[in-house]
């Protein structure tokens, strides 16, 4: 079985380890891509990691991904708020994907309560701080593995 997944990151996560460290830690996202490699390497699973803070951006690697990976990782940060277009390119894909948010999105301002892409995604891990990088890339193989 090809467990190829791309990891998305948007907005403001090329910060990481620089702002609001209360809320996000103090890895850097470099960190937690190496710390997603090193897992995924144990996983015999193929990643790719990328990261931006343009919303097309954004979708056309989500549009790309169908024809080339096997699921979807993505921290869409603020987009998750507010962006149809991510929700709506998220909603075409035929393979598993997983949302995910370092921040317990439901526990901050009303604004950030409110995820544009959680219905059309396979499932979501919020609030667990970094991890939750590690526990998607855990779910996402099982997922493939249980063709679910």
């Amino acid at each position: 079985m090809n467990n190829k997944i791309i990891i998305i990151n948007g907005p403001n996560l090329n910060l990481l380890g620089e702002r609001e460290q209360s809320l996000y830690g103090d890895l850097t996202l470099s960190q937690v891509e190496t710390n997603c490699r090193k897992i995924a390497s144990e996983l015999n699973m193929e990643i790719d990691f990328k990261q931006s803070n343009i919303e097309g951006e954004l979708v056309e690697l989500i549009q790309n991904s169908r024809n080339h990976y096997n699921g979807i990782i993505i921290n869409a940060a603020a987009f998750t708020h507010t962006s149809v277009a991510i929700r709506d390119a998220l909603s075409i894909l035929k393979f598993p994907s997983i949302e995910i948010h370092i921040s317990n999105i439901y526990k901050r301002e009303e604004f950030r309560q409110k995820s544009l892409i959680s219905s059309v995604v396979t499932g979501g891990i919020f609030g667990v701080g970094v991890e939750c990088y590690n526990l998607a890339l855990r779910a996402i193989k099982q997922i493939l593995e249980n063709g679910n």
